[in-house]
């Protein structure tokens, strides 16, 4: 029975671990900006228009307070 749990099938291997760590900084991963970037192109017109809608809201905020603290 004992020798049933020392097969080498049962104890993980470190040369698989040591490959996939050897994959994953061989290829650096995109910073978020990069990643936004490429979201923000693939969509388009969809992006262009939240960003108005943002820089619309901000300047109301920015309005709406100016006038209520004046």
């Amino acid at each position: 029975m004992n020798s049933d749990l020392n097969t080498e099938s049962n104890i993980p291997s470190n040369n698989s671990s040591n490959t996939i760590s050897k994959q994953s900084t061989s290829q650096p991963q995109d910073s978020f900006v990069k990643i936004a970037m490429r979201n923000m192109v693939k969509k388009g017109s969809t992006s262009l228009f939240h960003f108005s809608l943002t820089i619309f809201g901000v300047v109301a905020t920015l309005l709406v307070l100016a006038i209520i603290f004046h």
